[in-house]
């Protein structure tokens, strides 16, 4: 039995960004992770992996769309299931490593196994109970499903299933039109897969910007993609080696069904807290069976904190990264701060779709007076030249005051092009600011200052 400051229990981006920040604060530090690699859902089987497929298939579309019009000529490139796989378990390997490598570094010590909480104060793992001063819990999420539905990995999956297929489907209905289902689709759809996707709202991507999902809507079905909005899925039937979901459309009633090699079930996450003792320890829990805590991280037992997916917001990596170090300086007695009105959220399709702050929608709710300035990537040179000129960046801000009150990219980028909206945003910033910053040319960044201009006297480059 060994005893610490600090036992953080799961390893993924918000429990392995605790236990390093709270090394670096001088915290006796564990961390509990029953899975054979660090990193959680993120690295191992989520964020990381799909990224990889999402950036190998998109050099596929260049290679066979645009590399003939730049003067590249050749016989396209085949692809290679099994060593594309690979390249995606290299890049996984790489980065677990890589946080197996910082522990040491920290000096955080890994507790292999899964972790229970006994008592408030003990930290369970296989046989050995150690004793800690506080205890993070960042146990993550899980894919759910919808009832009646049989997950079998094989040609049902969720995500995790999808991102190891044996082979490449030649049809995949996508249940859910959100992040996950449009990415992995996406994925799927360059490969040569013809993807249905199935969603119960009558909109992708739902509590998006309105513009931006009828934008990126289009441009999806433009690649291929094929959408059936305001269904509500009954059944999904697994047979040899195909599935039939059966579906009702919501405006009629009527039903109707479809047939595929592989149905991914893409309708959301939900919080992994399984095994964990909390019902014996008291811990108050949400109805949606998310771990309640107040403004510092910490549940209802004193010395019991949680962090990331299984606590509520959204479900996002890097939320989950800034609690965890946030929550690593509250124990420390430092002020720890999570500002969650400045989240970025990313979509890595191509375009890619960005956002921060509030929407059109949820501001003329809130009744407030603002304005839109809005540029489209087809004024900017860079976009034009590297055939990713769909899209658009859109800057809401005060009627008033200027302020920024949120940003919606939909084009090249508009994941790392977000983050200039949300330093300006976490500084206060005017649009007016961004405007009158200089940036380089020709950038994709030049659409942002574009935008911000748009909010005043206009664009210059439209």
């Amino acid at each position: 039995m060994a005893q610490y400051d600090v036992i953080v229990i799961g390893s993924g981006p918000g429990g392995y960004v605790a236990a390093i920040r709270c090394a670096q604060l001088g915290l006796k530090t564990a961390c509990v992770e029953g899975r054979e690699t660090l990193g959680g859902t993120c690295l191992n089987v989520g964020c990381i992996p799909s990224k990889a497929l999402l950036h190998a298939s998109h050099q596929l579309h260049e290679a066979e769309h645009n590399f003939a019009k730049m003067g590249l000529k050749g016989k396209s490139p085949s692809v290679d299931w099994k060593q594309m796989l690979a390249y995606k378990d290299d890049v996984i390997g790489q980065n677990t490593k890589g946080i197996e490598f910082l522990f040491k570094k920290n000096k955080i010590d890994w507790l292999k196994g899964w972790g229970s909480i006994p008592a408030a104060g003990k930290v369970k793992v296989g046989d050995a109970v150690h004793d800690a001063k506080n205890i993070i819990i960042a146990s993550g999420s899980e894919a759910s499903s919808l009832p009646g539905i049989e997950i079998d990995e094989k040609v049902v999956v969720t995500s995790t299933g999808a991102l190891e297929l044996p082979k490449i489907p030649k049809k995949m209905i996508v249940i859910g039109a959100g992040v996950i289902g449009l990415e992995l689709g996406s994925v799927y759809s360059r490969l040569g897969t013809e993807v249905e996707v199935i969603e119960f709202l009558d909109t992708i991507t739902p509590g998006m910007d309105a513009e931006v999902q009828k934008t990126f809507q289009k441009l999806l079905q433009k690649q291929g993609l094929k959408f059936t909005l305001g269904a509500a899925v009954q059944s999904v039937d697994a047979g040899k080696g195909k599935a039939k979901v059966t579906y009702k459309l919501r405006k009629d009633d009527s039903e109707h069904d479809m047939e595929a090699d592989v149905v991914l079930v893409a309708t959301g996450r939900r919080p992994y807290t399984d095994g964990l003792g909390l019902d014996a320890l008291g811990i108050e829990m949400s109805q949606r069976g998310q771990i309640k805590t107040d403004a510092h991280w910490q549940t209802n037992v004193k010395g019991i904190y949680a962090i990331g997916d299984c606590i509520d917001g959204p479900m996002l990596a890097h939320k989950a990264e800034d609690e965890g170090m946030a929550c690593a300086e509250v124990i420390a007695g430092k002020a720890g701060h999570v500002n969650y009105g400045v989240i970025p959220g990313v979509i890595y399709t191509h375009p890619e779709v960005a956002n921060v702050g509030q929407t059109e929608e949820q501001l003329k709710e809130a009744d407030r007076n603002y304005k839109v300035g809005k540029f489209s990537f087809m004024g900017n040179g860079r976009a034009k030249a590297n055939f990713a000129a769909d899209g658009f960046v859109k800057i809401l801000a005060d009627k008033d005051t200027d302020r920024i009150l949120g940003a919606h990219i939909i084009g090249p980028m508009a994941g790392d092009l977000i983050h200039e909206i949300c330093v300006a945003m976490e500084f206060g910033a005017s649009a007016e600011d961004l405007a009158l910053t200089c940036h380089a040319h020709p950038t994709y960044s030049e659409a942002v200052r574009e935008a911000a201009l748009a909010c005043g006297d206009g664009a210059i480059h439209m």
